[in-house]
């Protein structure tokens, strides 16, 4: 049985409030055989020397200009030796200290190149506000607007060297036009772990304001598209509606 070395990637610009809690929930995982990649868009706040702390740790450390969040993961999954890559944003944080080997056994026991699972979102001082129980995938789901948690998703960097990276043509769409291309299009054998693997703080760029929000729903239209989704309007249609229910 052949256990993967795990490349973890986390990508930031100006964390500091979040980058220390990142980082430790990393570093405090009880599997061994881990990468971890910090690719920093050159952040003019404490981030940096927060970084510096643990770099023992940290097997690569970026600090430099970037063309925005999948471009710094892109440059981390360029510099990445592992079997197997994820990506942990700087505002989220492993849920346990067990979720790497967690996943590194779904890898050794199954036969899938993704294995992705579940997400609690948290709201400081409310605890957990929403929660994202992804199901397992089957063929056509993504066609009624499902889609897996992305800082979930975990997958063998081969799939990646064959299928491609981020796109930054689809914006703040890029992380699910790539899941929407491995896994619909592609159809990359996939595994769901039933367990949370993350703790994710709301927000995000794609929801800040009403143009973002618009944009947003433009991408993933423009992402539907290109992959082959039937009918694209009604799957669009679909993609909030299916978020809803995360909330009960």
């Amino acid at each position: 049985m052949h256990y993967p070395k795990i490349s973890v990637i986390t990508v930031c610009y100006n964390a500091q409030s979040t980058i220390e809690q990142c980082i430790r929930s990393v570093v405090s995982q009880d599997y061994q055989d881990i990468e971890y990649i910090i690719i920093d868009g050159a952040s003019t706040d404490n981030t940096v020397s927060i970084i510096e702390k643990y770099i023992k740790d940290i097997r690569l450390f970026v600090s430099a200009p970037d063309n925005g969040i999948y471009d710094a993961m892109n440059k981390g999954i360029a510099l990445a030796r592992g079997d197997v890559i994820g990506i942990l944003n700087a505002d989220d944080v492993f849920a346990g200290n067990h979720i790497l080997s967690d996943i590194a056994q779904a890898f050794a026991s199954n036969a899938a190149d993704i294995v992705y699972g579940d997400l609690d979102y948290i709201k400081p001082g409310k605890g957990i506000v929403r929660k994202w129980r992804a199901g397992q995938y089957k063929k056509g789901m993504f066609n009624r607007g499902w889609m897996p948690p992305h800082p979930t998703f975990y997958c063998k960097r081969q799939v990646f060297d064959r299928f491609g990276n981020y796109s930054l043509e689809f914006g703040t769409a890029a992380d699910y036009e790539l899941m929407l291309r491995f896994m619909h299009l592609r159809q990359v054998p996939s595994f769901y772990l039933q367990q949370v693997f993350v703790k994710m703080m709301v927000g995000g760029v794609s929801n800040k304001n009403i143009i973002n929000r618009i944009n947003s729903l433009f991408f993933d239209l423009k992402a539907m598209y290109r992959n082959e989704i039937i009918f694209p309007p009604i799957a669009l249609l679909f993609k909030p509606l299916v978020k809803i229910v995360q909330y009960f």
